[in-house]
């Protein structure tokens, strides 16, 4: 989840523009490994409508993109209430119980399931406790005001550290699991 050093997500209006955009080799390869060790990719339908042609016009314009074919070929699930039918490859829709899908979700053989935001929806799945691993990608900069992905939460929430990389072109890396007291 890429963020600000103050923890807003998107914009107010959910705009992304605040995001810095020169990640270095490193950054990368860090990123493409979390791709490479999924087999499936969850999005809300916002993000669903904004980045699934955006990636597949990617792949098709700028076939050597480092991510632009491995998110397109991943299967992808969008959470809709409103969608009755995808218009996407590789993609299908989970209308049901957002923890009761993820958790059929889960329960399937095969690698990780990465998320890509939406903070609307990666909201809902922090306040579920649907997510076993956090990896923030902390942007250099603020906003006075914007979207969080953690103001759902009832109460208190502490995680485990795994990393925690600052990497060369200004991002910094956070990896966390959540604490299940």
């Amino acid at each position: 989840m890429q963020m600000t050093i103050n923890g807003y997500v998107a914009g107010p209006n959910g705009k992304s523009d605040w995001m810095t955009w020169n990640p270095d080799d490193e950054l990368i390869a860090f990123m493409s490994s979390l791709l490479d060790t999924s087999d499936t990719l969850l999005l809300g339908r916002k993000t669903g409508e904004n980045i699934i042609k955006f990636w597949e016009d990617t792949a098709i314009q700028n076939p050597a993109h480092p991510f632009a074919k491995k998110i397109t070929d991943l299967p992808k699930v969008v959470f809709t209430k409103t969608l009755d039918q995808s218009t996407w490859n590789n993609t299908t829709l989970a209308k049901g119980n957002l923890a009761e899908e993820i958790a059929n979700l889960k329960k399937m053989n095969g690698k990780d399931i990465i998320v890509f935001g939406g903070a609307g929806f990666v909201s809902s799945l922090v306040k579920d406790g649907l997510i076993d691993e956090y990896h923030l990608i902390v942007n250099p900069t603020t906003m006075s005001s914007g979207m969080t992905i953690f103001n759902s939460l009832d109460g208190i929430q502490k995680f485990t550290p795994t990393q925690a990389k600052l990497y060369s072109g200004g991002k910094t890396v956070l990896s966390y699991k959540p604490k299940n007291d």
